[in-house]
């Protein structure tokens, strides 16, 4: 199953700073933004009917197997801004996302990512071939939304 990225439509998660995402300046520590981008896809996946929670009791994860993130500007403490997500594609058993957070009223990128996640089956620590039927009907959602 494949889908192109022009199909792909931006799932907006909005978040805003707080004390224990910064350091002593009050800037965001890097392992905030990927925390942020992990909650965006959790809650983008929500958006298309699939709990994380339903995939772990049926024995799926989906772990990061690669990650690029390029930081082109600090938020700060208080900032408002947004995770824009967007699954592009799955190529084969690869789930391949594109994440940039941005502020809410803008396109100018703060953090610029790419993620790609693998299905995998929890108990027998092996890559899945065959998704679940709720995550396939995501993944149709994610990559053709309505129009």
């Amino acid at each position: 199953m494949t889908a192109s990225a022009s199909q792909s439509a931006w799932f907006d998660y909005p978040l805003t700073v707080q004390p224990h995402h910064t350091d002593y300046a009050g800037v965001v520590w890097h392992g905030a933004y990927l925390t942020w981008m992990e909650e965006a896809r959790v809650v983008a996946l929500q958006s298309a009917g699939v709990e994380f929670s339903d995939l772990v009791n049926l024995g799926c994860d989906l772990p990061v197997i690669h990650l690029s993130l390029s930081y082109r500007q600090s938020l700060k403490l208080g900032d408002r801004a947004r995770v824009r997500t967007r699954l592009d594609r799955v190529e084969k058993v690869r789930f391949l996302w594109t994440q940039n957070i941005t502020p809410l009223d803008s396109d100018l990128c703060f953090v610029a990512g790419q993620v790609t996640l693998v299905a995998v089956d929890r108990n027998h620590r092996r890559i899945l071939r065959r998704f679940p039927p709720q995550m396939q009907t995501a993944i149709a959602y994610l990559t053709h939304p309505a129009c």
